[in-house]
């Protein structure tokens, strides 16, 4: 059971570093809205501890996200076995994509439009989804 409970702790470490860099946070910065340090915040984003339920209504309150946030994907998460899915997850928690993702979301309509045909034309033409 003990690693069960390993998981949820690093699912929600997770999710909150993932809403952090969304939002632009520094560890520094969302510490100081909850009152502990930023080294806390790394433990909590690495599942190293456990985050009691009134320090996750903070965060969520801090994130401006519902605590259901942090549990969403959750069961998706444990149902994972193989690593290929494990690396895509991991791929939005990085800067450089969060940093695209806030570039693209800050451009009109039609610009976005455009890039995103660009991004395609450089994959070799993949049809994606429209989002």
């Amino acid at each position: 059971m003990a690693s069960m409970g390993n998981d949820i702790d690093v699912h929600l470490g997770k999710r909150l570093r993932r809403r952090r860099r969304l939002l632009g946070l520094t560890q520094q910065q969302l510490a100081g809205t909850v009152g502990v340090r930023f080294q806390q915040i790394q433990k909590y984003e690495c599942g190293a501890n456990r985050i009691s339920a009134a320090r996750l209504w903070q965060l969520s309150e801090a994130l401006e996200v519902p605590v259901g946030y942090f549990y969403d994907g959750l069961s998706d998460t444990r149902r994972e076995t193989t690593s290929e899915s494990a690396e895509g997850g991991e791929m939005f928690a990085r800067k450089e994509t969060l940093d695209l993702i806030r570039a693209y979301y800050l451009l009109g309509e039609r610009p976005r439009r455009r890039l995103l045909d660009l991004a395609k034309s450089l994959n070799g033409g993949a049809d994606h989804a429209d989002a």
